[in-house]
């Protein structure tokens, strides 16, 4: 039986013995700052200054951080000339699009060893090493020659840090995801647009099919227009529209706009756009719905500075937001290079636009493409900022208008036709004599010729 002493020391303890279980299981957040000597900042601050806006492009600073923190890495940095001249323009583009961050990640971390392979730990025959992405590398060499992958290393131990070394290698390195995906992309596979059919006849009193639609395949643009899929007001949701979407859901528009509105995000410079498709209005949802039944849309996206432009009197009618929306959404699907050969081959092109029943016009203007007729114009700015086959985003530095000169025109032709009496039409013959008259100074004797 336990003495009161060794039960009131136990007592005494516990409170002790617990503080000291749980700071012991708390997770202790590491507080290790990288130094100024540290391989990072020396990387920052060489040559390769190409490579190093990469990695400020690609957000992996964080990520390079920890990994130097824990490993001695090795860095092979591909010259400037190699990512200036060498890379494939096209294959460039792709990584530099906000939507391929990930494989911009994926390849740079490609280039980085978590071990320290100096010039005398250079293996001379082929062996397999980790990198921090999902692809090893393979290094081979001689005593003169150094291979990483079938890239030559043509300044060894460039940079030489306590935790890390820069190796200078004269072209990119690629992993198979990284081609893999552009070659995806490339092909068209994934952003395949479908191809336009022609819809069944539609008896425009009931909005319904005069005859029994034949089979719809998978993929297949839906049978009514657009302007039957929206709702009837601007703040509500769509009507359901008979096609391949809906309950089958052959197409997710609702990710396809969270993609869209995320790349406007990161590109920079749209962030009003975005909010009042997500905010202040309904239309991010509805053009979701739209997409998921088929449909495809382009959307013209005023820049900030174009927003910020708006007069409070422009947004206080009722509605005003969602119309101004509207007319910039085209039910099309255009790119830059449609769009710029619709206007080089026609001169003036008009497209519909969701603000029935007014259309927005597009022409070649200072080697662009420029839209808009009269006052509110506004020019592709960011072209194809999202494209996947089924939205397009075109960026425009201003905001677009309907036209009401149309209108005011043939209102005043009208006014002129009503308020204009015709003048009595004298014979040529009459007209005639009195000239003759008038030149011998007897016209004055014929009252005929008074009235001329």
């Amino acid at each position: 039986m336990a003495s009161p002493l060794n039960t009131l020391t136990l007592f005494l303890l516990l409170p002790l013995l617990t503080t000291t279980i749980t700071a012991a299981t708390l997770p202790v957040k590491s507080t290790t700052q990288l130094n100024s000597n540290s391989i990072l900042i020396a990387l920052l601050d060489s040559r390769y200054t190409e490579v190093s806006e990469l990695v400020e492009k690609a957000l992996v600073l964080q990520t390079l951080e920890q990994a130097v923190t824990i490993h001695n890495i090795t860095i092979f940095a591909p010259t400037n000339e190699a990512l200036e001249h060498d890379l494939d323009p096209t294959f460039k583009h792709f990584l530099l699009e906000p939507r391929n961050l990930r494989s911009l990640q994926s390849l740079l971390l490609h280039h980085i060893v978590p071990t320290r392979v100096g010039v005398s730990l250079w293996p001379n025959q082929n062996t397999i090493h980790n990198t921090l992405s999902d692809d090893p590398l393979h290094l081979s060499g001689s005593e003169t020659v150094k291979f990483v992958n079938s890239a030559e290393v043509v300044v060894a131990n460039d940079v030489v840090r306590n935790d890390g070394i820069i190796h200078g290698i004269g072209r990119i390195l690629i992993p198979k995801s990284v081609q893999q995906e552009f070659n995806k992309r490339r092909s068209l596979r994934a952003i395949s647009a479908v191809k336009p059919e022609g819809a069944p006849e539609v008896d425009p009193r009931t909005n319904r099919l005069r005859r029994p639609a034949p089979p719809v395949r998978v993929g297949s643009p839906p049978v009514l227009p657009i302007y039957s899929a929206m709702a009837p007001g601007p703040s509500l949701a769509p009507a359901p529209a008979p096609g391949p979407g809906g309950p089958h859901h052959h197409f997710d528009g609702e990710s396809q706009v969270k993609d869209f509105i995320h790349t406007l995000l990161q590109y920079g410079g749209y962030n009003e756009m975005a909010d009042i498709l997500v905010n202040l209005t309904n239309l991010a949802t509805e053009m979701g719905k739209l997409v998921s039944e088929g449909y495809v849309l382009t959307v013209l996206a005023p820049n900030d500075e174009a927003l910020a432009k708006l007069t409070t009197d422009q947004l206080a009618e009722p509605g005003a937001p969602e119309k101004i929306m509207y007319y910039h959404i085209v039910p099309e699907y255009q790119t830059e290079e449609s769009m710029y050969n619709a206007v080089r081959r026609f001169g003036k092109i008009q497209y519909d636009t969701l603000h029935m029943p007014h259309k927005v016009v597009a022409q070649e203007a200072d080697g662009s493409v420029k839209f808009g007729d009269g006052e509110d114009t506004a020019y592709l700015f960011d072209p194809d900022i999202f494209i996947d086959g089924r939205i397009s985003v075109q960026g425009i530095d201003g905001v677009l208008f309907p036209s009401s000169v149309d209108k005011n025109s043939k209102a005043t032709e009208n006014a002129k036709t009503v308020n204009s009496v015709p003048k009595p039409r004298r014979g040529k013959l009459r007209e005639v004599a009195c000239g003759v008259l008038a030149s011998i100074g007897q016209d004055a004797t014929f009252t005929a010729c008074h009235h001329i």
